[in-house]
């Protein structure tokens, strides 16, 4: 355990391991979608935080939409607390903003999650038109209500654009996904095979 561990889940996390989670200045990922879908347990998220635990938002996979991750993580404690004021708006995006470009920074040389001379110009560019007023005050809503993965219209990575215009200009899409129909069936059977 230490600044640079990442523990993934602490869904059954007590006091005294978040004391040490905090002491060691070990970082937490929170997965909502995961462990939803393994019926494992909610992370005592609010706990961590106040505990002083860096706690970043991940997906383990389910998908690459972390605005529905975010949107996963703002109903799954309000369910779980039986408390419509847990965990709200702004702590899910710091979770997913702040606190996950404070872990990424632990491992990359130049500045993550901010748009600054030297920091590594990694942008996403929405279509997105609220229907209601955007403000300071209610814009962590629009990232976790109005926003989603389909609005993403380009991503800029390191000042290189990969896509542009909901067209991806780096990879092709079509020959990507032809091989991983071919490769699919050899993968599940070999997980079929481990299971015998």
């Amino acid at each position: 355990m230490g600044e640079k561990t990442l523990s993934a889940h602490c869904v059954h996390v007590n006091q005294d391991e978040i004391n040490l989670l905090a002491k060691t200045r070990t970082k937490v990922s929170h997965q909502p979608r995961s462990n939803m879908n393994n019926a494992v347990g909610t992370a005592p998220v609010a706990s961590l935080l106040a505990s002083g635990v860096c706690v970043g938002l991940g997906n383990d996979g389910m998908s690459n939409n972390m605005f529905s991750e975010m949107k996963v993580a703002y109903l799954l404690h309000k369910a779980t607390a039986h408390d419509p004021r847990a965990i709200p708006g702004d702590t899910v995006t710091q979770l997913a903003y702040q606190n996950n470009a404070r872990i990424a920074s632990l491992f990359w040389p130049h500045p993550l999650g901010e748009i600054a001379p030297g920091a590594y110009a990694d942008l996403a560019i929405l279509d997105y038109y609220p229907y209601t007023p955007m403000t300071g005050g209610n814009l962590p809503w629009h990232l976790i209500f109005g926003v989603d993965g389909t609005h993403v219209n380009t991503t800029i990575v390191g000042g290189k654009v990969l896509m542009y215009d909901r067209v991806l200009l780096v990879l092709d899409e079509e020959s990507i996904a032809a091989q991983a129909a071919e490769i699919a069936p050899r993968v599940w059977q070999r997980f079929a095979d481990l299971s015998l």
